[in-house]
């Protein structure tokens, strides 16, 4: 079968011709893969940087997609913790990692969905107690994921969404994805810290896909502004685009009722992130999250990767095209 092949960690997957896997375990069966999205998280797992990553290679990159079962059932899949993803003609999956897709479901909206919109939607569902009317800040909120977690909170009862981010033309659009207010991080980080500080230091949850030196900044301003600092703030960490490391100052975590907290592969168990899957699918499925997706043959794999044309627009590969 084709597959895009990681022999470097430095270099982009090339298309090649590799051996079909063979089912294993109880679980597993080989599927057809139709569509597989070219997230982050699978850029990462590429390269090793990912702190799941082992570095085995070759690899096939891809940690999920959406299917065909031989008895033609489309599935949306998560891919097991092997070396052996996605990015291929064919694959094998646990069947307990997957789940039954809607007969008229659009395959390429959904292997471009569900990745970007899981990180936020088992954020708020899973790791903390998010009440209805709760206020939400979205630090990262121009990325893929960031766009899809202003949605999300909206839809899921948020009273406010605040979208703080660099990219001023994405962050003109959030907006019409439901967000109340936006704030510029461009500039002095500093001075955006404290604008950020200003004009989000009422919010209840912090979903934060930056971490690095922004969120260092951002959390004493916005802890000093509120008006009542024993009222919870959960600051829930999912991305690290602005870098791996955060000093957290102690006083933070003193003088305020703030609770920092990660979501992610460990902190949610697997069968937490299946249990979620069905109702995402359905408010994808619906057209209730808007998605900027582009699909393309998997043999563009090499040329595509690093192709700065589709920033912003989520890859989603066909492997039989």
């Amino acid at each position: 079968m084709h597959a895009a092949v990681v022999r470097s960690l430095d270099t982009a997957p090339k298309y090649e011709i590799v051996d079909t896997p063979i089912p294993s375990e109880k679980n597993e069966v080989l599927i057809d893969v139709i569509a597989a999205g070219l997230h982050p998280r699978v850029r990462s797992q590429a390269n090793g940087s990912h702190y799941t990553s082992s570095d085995q290679l070759p690899l096939v990159p891809g940690i999920d997609g959406v299917g065909r079962m031989a008895n033609g059932q489309f599935i949306y899949f998560v891919a097991p913790d092997s070396s052996i993803g996605t990015f291929a003609e064919k694959a094998v999956i646990d069947t307990r990692r997957s789940v039954a897709l809607p007969d008229d479901v659009d395959p390429i909206r959904i292997a471009a969905a569900m990745n970007p919109a899981m990180s936020s939607w088992v954020a708020i569902r899973r790791r903390i107690d998010f009440q209805q009317g709760q206020k939400v800040l979205i630090l990262g909120a121009t990325g893929n994921s960031g766009q899809m977690a202003v949605q999300i909170a909206k839809l899921l009862g948020a009273s406010q969404v605040i979208g703080a981010g660099r990219d001023e033309n994405r962050l003109n659009g959030l907006k019409d994805l439901g967000a109340d207010v936006t704030v510029s991080l461009a500039g002095d980080p500093e001075e955006a810290a404290d604008r950020l500080g200003e004009i989000a230091s009422e919010v209840d949850v912090v979903i934060d896909y930056l971490w690095g030196k922004p969120a260092e900044l951002a959390m004493l301003p916005l802890l000093k502004n509120r008006s009542e600092r024993s009222r919870a703030l959960s600051w829930i960490q999912i991305g690290s685009i602005a870098g791996p490391t955060a000093a957290v100052p102690s006083v933070a975590l003193r003088s305020a009722n703030f609770c920092l907290l990660g979501s992610g592969q460990g902190s949610v168990s697997t069968s937490g992130y299946v249990a979620e899957l069905p109702s995402l699918i359905d408010v994808i499925a619906a057209g209730k999250l808007e998605v900027n997706s582009i699909s393309l043959p998997l043999s563009k794999v090499e040329e595509v990767w690093n192709d700065a044309v589709y920033a912003g627009q989520r890859v989603v590969f066909i492997p039989t095209k």
